[in-house]
């Protein structure tokens, strides 16, 4: 049975839809690629493209559409709400058929090492492919965003797995890594208070006394006129959406705001929205046999 690989690659550009579009070229008119779309974000500033295919000829895309990304996105003027701190900011594999995590992390590797040969852009391994505990988090790596990483790369710690202790000049630092998969989850809350989204996102992430497998920020999405609590779910058998969606419901009563809608960014397994379709609508012993096109998939 062939081998699929997922590769969740997030650009710093969403406006610029001509841009984007030469970056998701090398994902199409692959036989052995399935391109699933892109979302671009103009108050992130970000695009995220979802892929599955075949391992080699994925890394093989995604290591030229971070070329291509290097030469249409400038860092040194890239501004949004989404922090970051390279044009490609971060490039994870996730195991979904025949494939093992162990599998994913080795592949990692090899794109974050072409990435410097061939582009120049210094790579931190992060997640299951991380080399140091500090490394783990993506959120401990961009600290400081582009801005900061010239100083940051200074210091010992934070020596690159491939490359050079400078970000590149306009292309700034990429992450690469193996992972298992999670959900990019957003909800919005009808406030422009960024302040109230702050303090929710704090009481809900893992780092802040939350949730263990959420981490969580605010972002202001002004052409809207509302703010969201950003998150990563990691673990969503662990802390499943509906759970953290209620918290975050729960949250904001105490300021009097309440929760107008929610986003995924990216492919979501059917299982997450299994389980929390369960919990809405009071299913008792519902399967996943029982969604005719999961089992039409088989």
């Amino acid at each position: 049975m062939a081998k699929l690989v997922q590769c969740v690659p997030n650009f710093s550009e969403g406006k610029d839809l001509e841009k984007i579009k030469k970056i998701a070229e090398p994902f199409q008119n692959n036989d052995k690629i399935k391109y699933m779309g892109a979302e671009p974000d103009a108050d992130y500033n970000r695009t995220v493209i979802t892929v599955i295919g075949d391992p080699e000829e994925v890394a093989k895309a995604v290591i030229k559409s971070a070329g291509i990304a290097s030469q249409v996105i400038d860092m040194t003027i890239q501004k949004g709400e989404h922090l970051r701190m390279g044009a490609t900011d971060v490039i994870p594999f996730i195991p979904i058929k025949e494939m093992t995590t162990a599998e994913c992390v080795e592949l990692s590797k090899y794109v974050g090492e072409e990435l410097w040969n061939q582009y120049k852009i210094p790579v931190f391994l992060y997640e299951d492919s991380a080399t140091a505990s500090n490394r783990i988090s993506l959120p401990s790596i961009r600290k400081g965003e582009f801005e900061g990483m010239a100083e940051k790369m200074k210091l010992e710690e934070w020596k690159p797995d491939f490359g050079e202790r400078s970000p590149h000049p306009t292309a700034g630092v990429t992450a690469v890594g193996g992972r298992m998969p999670l959900i990019a989850f957003n909800i919005n809350l009808d406030t422009t208070n960024v302040e109230i989204a702050k303090e929710i996102a704090k009481s809900i992430r893992f780092s802040s006394g939350g949730f263990r497998y959420i981490q969580a920020g605010p972002a202001e999405i002004k052409e809207k006129g509302y703010v969201q609590v950003t998150m990563n779910i990691k673990d969503y058998k662990k802390n499943p959406i509906y759970r953290v969606f209620e918290t975050v419901k729960m949250e904001a009563k105490r300021y009097g705001i309440n929760v107008i809608g929610s986003e995924i960014i990216g492919a979501v397994p059917m299982e997450a929205l299994v389980d929390s379709m369960k919990y809405y609508l009071g299913l008792t012993d519902f399967k996943m046999e029982k969604i005719i096109e999961n089992e039409l998939l088989k």
